[in-house]
């Protein structure tokens, strides 16, 4: 019975952030949610296209 305990401790510890808060916010990530795009890994969608970075260069900042 005690191990129970100790997995549902381990457990809430491991879950309590909100979603996303582990992300550091980074200044191109910003700018381009603010401007009401998004961000993609790899190529953008069809009718998008890549107007900058986010994540320091990693990702791409895909607008209309």
């Amino acid at each position: 019975m005690r191990i129970l305990y100790l997995l549902f401790a381990v457990f809430f510890l491991l879950f309590q952030a909100a979603p996303g808060s582990a992300d550091p916010i980074f200044p191109d990530t910003a700018e381009c949610r603010s401007q009401g795009n998004f961000c993609r890994a790899g190529t953008c969608p069809p009718t998008f296209t890549a107007s900058g970075s986010c994540h320091g260069g990693l990702l791409k900042c895909c607008s209309k």
